[in-house]
């Protein structure tokens, strides 16, 4: 990734995932694409050992599909958008959600230290053309806790594009994170986290395994 790329996540972008986020957080299911930032020092490839932030209780999994922008995009139609993307890769955007749900904020719940996890391999799209209807599922010890299709967003990646390039020009190396199924931690009853000897994996048809083990860290 280019020095300086940014990362713009898609918050609440499958209609049961939102019911979760309702359930849990009470955010309301949003009417346009709700766009959020990664800090790009929190990426780290697959393999990398992520660390639970002390004052949390774990890390929460959202297992997402995620767009490399490939050439500059501003002021772009949905019809044109895709034109602008080099490929396609998993993402688990690990979240904090003590830090998350404390405020109506994102921020420092969504930039815990190396824990946004991208790869294992950046699919381009003459490999990849279509980005709807593929299968992505996220494992917590071999246990699948997420399992969902990219056809099910509700804003899909083209309307995100368009979205994001009437304000804001995506440049070459920008990643887009389109957001995650149901299934996540915090919405489990009783709520379930990651915690240091877990391992978790993002799945996606025809990109492969993002696997990271999750590790402890000291104050």
């Amino acid at each position: 990734m280019p020095v300086g790329a940014r990362v713009f996540c898609v918050g609440i972008n499958y209609l049961a995932h939102g019911e979760e986020a309702m359930r849990t957080g009470g955010i309301e299911l949003p009417k346009v694409p709700m766009i959020f930032g990664r800090w790009e020092s929190t990426l780290v490839v697959d393999g990398a050992p992520v660390p639970v932030p002390p004052n949390e209780p774990g890390l929460d999994w959202e297992g997402e599909l995620a767009a490399v922008i490939g050439t500059p995009a501003f002021g772009v139609a949905e019809s044109d958008a895709l034109r602008h993307v080099l490929g396609y890769t998993a993402f688990n955007d690990l979240s904090a959600r003590r830090k998350q749900l404390e405020t109506t904020q994102f921020t420092l719940g969504k930039n815990a230290d190396r824990s946004g996890p991208i790869g294992p391999v950046l699919v381009t799209t003459d490999e990849l053309p279509d980005p709807a209807g593929l299968s992505l599922r996220t494992r917590v010890n071999g246990e699948t806790v997420q399992d969902g299709n990219t056809g099910d967003m509700i804003h899909d990646l083209a309307r995100v594009i368009a979205y994001i390039s009437d304000t804001v020009t995506l440049l070459p190396g920008d990643v887009i994170a389109t957001g995650t199924p149901a299934g996540v931690g915090a919405s489990m009853d009783p709520p379930r986290f990651l915690t240091d000897g877990d391992v978790v994996e993002v799945e996606i048809e025809g990109i492969g395994v993002l696997r990271n083990p999750i590790v402890s860290r000291s104050p």
